[in-house]
């Protein structure tokens, strides 16, 4: 990054990603996903309160521009003081211990986004824009050819066209077919 450190870096728990920014939101997603994991191996007890409060949190970030700032601190020290009470609990399921684990090592980086307003919960936005070239990669057996990979870039250029226009891709996509796509 050239020696630019921006002032908030939102990822996963990635450990190349940490300390990237002076702050670091971990994304609640990626939490929840491992939350749930934790539920479908069988615990019932401690993963389900947890998945529960980071709803709940992620549900007041969403609010967070009808609030006023001491409601949203006090969201904050609240979201804090509720999940110091979900790690202290005692937890027997060896799933449940896993993301304690997780979530002890992980929980200073929890709600920043309940103090800055201008840093989101998750980073899902970033996460959209691979996602179709994770899906196509899996679809196609990865760009292991010239065509795949000139396919996919061709794609790319005109659903990434169509957003900066307004259209839908769909749209770009039947107007490329059909031979009427202009390229912006």
């Amino acid at each position: 990054m050239g020696g630019h450190q921006p002032d908030v870096w939102v990822s996963d728990r990635y450990a190349g990603q940490q300390e990237l920014g002076k702050e670091h939101q971990v994304c609640l997603a990626h939490v929840l996903r491992d939350v749930q994991y934790a539920i479908d191996c069988g615990d019932t007890a401690f993963a389900p309160k947890v998945r529960d409060h980071l709803r709940w949190a992620i549900r007041i970030g969403k609010r967070r521009s009808s609030l006023k700032d001491t409601t949203l601190a006090t969201y904050a020290a609240k979201a804090d003081n509720l999940l110091t009470r979900l790690v202290q609990m005692p937890v027997a399921h060896p799933a449940g211990r896993v993301l304690l684990k997780q979530i002890k090592a992980w929980r200073s980086k929890f709600f920043i986004f309940l103090t800055n307003r201008n840093v989101p919960a998750t980073n899902n936005i970033s996460e959209r824009e691979i996602r179709p070239s994770v899906v196509f990669r899996k679809v196609t057996n990865g760009f292991r050819s010239d065509w795949g990979a000139q396919i996919h870039a061709g794609y790319r250029s005109v659903t990434g066209t169509a957003r900066l226009s307004g259209k839908s891709a769909l749209v770009a996509i039947r107007e490329l077919v059909d031979g009427r796509f202009v390229v912006a």
